[in-house]
Order: C-alpha cells, then sequence, then structure tokens
C-alpha cells in the first residue's frame, strides 16, 4: 500500500477530523485515523463511537488498503512541514514510512479491523439544507443547551422539521434560544435531539460555506453529508420538553433599545454585581432604563441610565447578567426587543432587525427574583 499527497491538504482535512478524537479513549484504537485507500481516493475517519467522521482525499496511488495511524504523531509531525508531497509506504514490520523532501519518518500502525464501523442508517428520512444556514442555526440556539447529566434532553439542540419551516431549539430552563427558517422545509416531519459535539464540529466546518448539506435521520442516528465529509452520530434519546409552553404570550410592556449600547453597560455594571447571583436589575420608567448591580457584602454598586422606547406600565426586573450578556452578543441586530409581562415571568428578547428573509429568533431568559 502506497501513496502520494500534497502536505497541507491532508493536513488540513486531518485537522478537521481531529476534532472528533477524545483526549482520553476507553478503546486504544480511537487513538487513530482509519486509512482507506482505494486506488486514487483514500478515505480517513476518526471515531468516538458516537460520532464518526469521515472525509475522502484525490491521492497518487494504485494500491488498495486499511490501516490505523496514530493521530496524534501524524498531526503533530504534519504541522511542521512546508507545502510539499509526501510519499506513505506500508512496510512489512507494521510500519507506515512517511517520506518528505527532506527525511523519512516511521510510524506503527495498527490493523484497520479494529477500527469501529460508522453506522448505517436504515431507510432514513432526509432534508437539504444550505451549509451557511446550518451553521448559522447551531451557532445560534446550541450556547443556551445545558451541561446537566441528569436532563441529557436538555444538553442537545432540539431540530424540528416540517413541511413548512425547519426549527432549532435550545435551553437550559433559565434561558431558551428558538431559531426558525420559514423559507427552508422538509419533506416530511421529523424531530430528533442532536447532541453538543457533532454540532460544534459541523459549525466549525460549514460555517461560510455554501455547500449543501444533505441531513439523514432516523429513530436513532443521524448522518450529515457534504463536499467530500461525511458525518453520522447518535442522537440524544428522549423526549424534549414542551418548549412553546413556557413562551409567554401576553407581554404587554415591550422596551426598544440599541442592543450594543445595552450590551456595553450590562457588562460594565455586572461586574459589581454579587458573583454568586450575577444579578443585574433593570428598572423601566418612561424613555429610561436604569440598569443598577449591587454586592452588598462588598460595598460594591454599579448604576447607569440609557435613552429606550417603551410602551407599559413602570416595572422593575432582575436578570442573570450572563445570561443577558450571552444573548446580545448572539444576536447581530442594531437594536433588540425585550417584552416583559411581570417581574416573576420570563423576558423575550427578538432582534428588531438584521435578519435575513424568512429568519427568526426568539431568545426567553429567566429572571431572578429582586430582593428589594
Amino acid at each position: 500500500m502506497k501513496f502520494i499527497v500534497s502536505s497541507t491538504y491532508l493536513l488540513k482535512q486531518l485537522q478537521i477530523l481531529g476534532g472528533v478524537i477524545n483526549n482520553n479513549n476507553t478503546l486504544p484504537i480511537l487513538d487513530n485515523f482509519l486509512f482507506e485507500l482505494n486506488n486514487d481516493e483514500l478515505t480517513v475517519s476518526a471515531s468516538d463511537l458516537e460520532t464518526t467522521m469521515s472525509s475522502k482525499l484525490t491521492v497518487e496511488s494504485d494500491s488498495e488498503g486499511k490501516i490505523a495511524v496514530p493521530a496524534r504523531l501524524l498531526l503533530e509531525t504534519l504541522k511542521t512541514f512546508p507545502e510539499q508531497p509526501l510519499t506513505f509506504v506500508v512496510e512489512d514490520n507494521n510500519t507506515i514510512e512517511l517520506s518528505s523532501n527532506h527525511g523519512k519518518y516511521a510510524l506503527a500502525y495498527a490493523g484497520g479491523e479494529e477500527f469501529p464501523k460508522a453506522v448505517s442508517l436504515e431507510e432514513p428520512s432526509s432534508t437539504t439544507i444550505e451549509g451557511d444556514v446550518l451553521a448559522t442555526a447551531i451557532s445560534k440556539t446550541i450556547f443556551a443547551s445545558g451541561n446537566d447529566d441528569l436532563r441529557p434532553v436538555m444538553s442537545g439542540v432540539f431540530f424540528q422539521f416540517t413541511q413548512d419551516d425547519l426549527t432549532f431549539v435550545a435551553t437550559d430552563a433559565h434561558k431558551l434560544v428558538k431559531y426558525s427558517r420559514n423559507d427552508i422545509s422538509a419533506s416530511q416531519k421529523a424531530e430528533f435531539i442532536m447532541p453538543k459535539k457533532p454540532l460544534n464540529l459541523l459549525k466549525g466546518i460549514l460555517s461560510g460555506s455554501d455547500s449543501e448539506v444533505v441531513i439523514e435521520y432516523n429513530e436513532s442516528n443521524a448522518r450529515f453529508t457534504f463536499e467530500d465529509t461525511t458525518l453520522v452520530c447518535r442522537l440524544i434519546d428522549g423526549k424534549y420538553p414542551n418548549y412553546e409552553a413556557v413562551i409567554p404570550k401576553e407581554n404587554p410592556n415591550k422596551l426598544v433599545i440599541d442592543r450594543g449600547q445595552f450590551l456595553s453597560s450590562v457588562k460594565r455594571v455586572s461586574i459589581f454585581s454579587n458573583k454568586t447571583t450575577h444579578q443585574v436589575r433593570l428598572k423601566i420608567a418612561g424613555a429610561e432604563l436604569n440598569i443598577s448591580a449591587e454586592d452588598v457584602d462588598y460595598s460594591n454598586k454599579a448604576e447607569e441610565r440609557l435613552t429606550c422606547s417603551y410602551q407599559g406600565d413602570d416595572m422593575q426586573i432582575g436578570f442573570n447578567s450572563r445570561f443577558l450578556t450571552e444573548m446580545l452578543s448572539n444576536l447581530n441586530a442594531n437594536e433588540v426587543q425585550l417584552e416583559m409581562s411581570l417581574p416573576n415571568r420570563a423576558g423575550i428578547l427578538t432582534p428588531v432587525d438584521g435578519l435575513d428573509d424568512g429568519e427568526k429568533v426568539t431568545m426567553l431568559v429567566m429572571p431572578v427574583m429582586l430582593n428589594n
């Protein structure tokens, strides 16, 4: 088995796949890349048992074979090379020899047969979506998903496909984000919960990409195919909570404010907030928003006044500043609207502008009790 490949082209593909590999694997074989050579097509795969990702590379070769190569050793070696052709030759003594313009390097390999195979999906349903749209949907929602092992369904992003639109939801019970696109639809209704790790991988690869992504899914697995890459992952098992029920419908108090000013103000004031609650207080009266925070234990306090446009009754409401900061940072609008009903009911944050056609973002943040 022998092939020749460009060093930077190989490195670029392997760095993407390397994101799948865990730092401490239970099975030693998972510390490797699987190389499957079929003449001039080399398929490289990486897996952590839950997620398997593979890429097809074009190489110069007329041989076939299948071996597992140590991932970290290969990546560290490739990073040091300038652009040049590299020759890989499998030797008899269970090593693969890599030859560059200046030297030779031998890596011990394992048999490719031990490497776990990717799950094959039986009769999947499928939807096609543009890469950049999927990356945007992931980055707009994934930050709101939880990390609680006791509630695994909340640790992923809920995909909800219908004939009218695609909806992506994430929540950790304190904050919730619902992102929908009514300019894209699926051939049939489907719902599944995607884990965070494969989503972060997809977000990194597809950001700014105009390639089409085919999403295929069944009860337990999903497969994403684009260009020369395929990612197969196991879905999170369980029923997603009824998120529509927690979004308050009647919100008579509406505040519209410049997003950048609001974000800077919350960031500044929150430095003076209590280090366990991170609480900031919003006090709204007329066209003035007063943002304040206090840490009684250390006698630290801060207060800022901003102008805004407000319709509704004068009110005071408390929020966790970290949630507000995350949400405001994730919107690319110039102005945002915060809708509220009562100080103990969730506030709804939506962008006033900056959305594409067919795009809709709703963010919900739970208040914290104010101690007067």
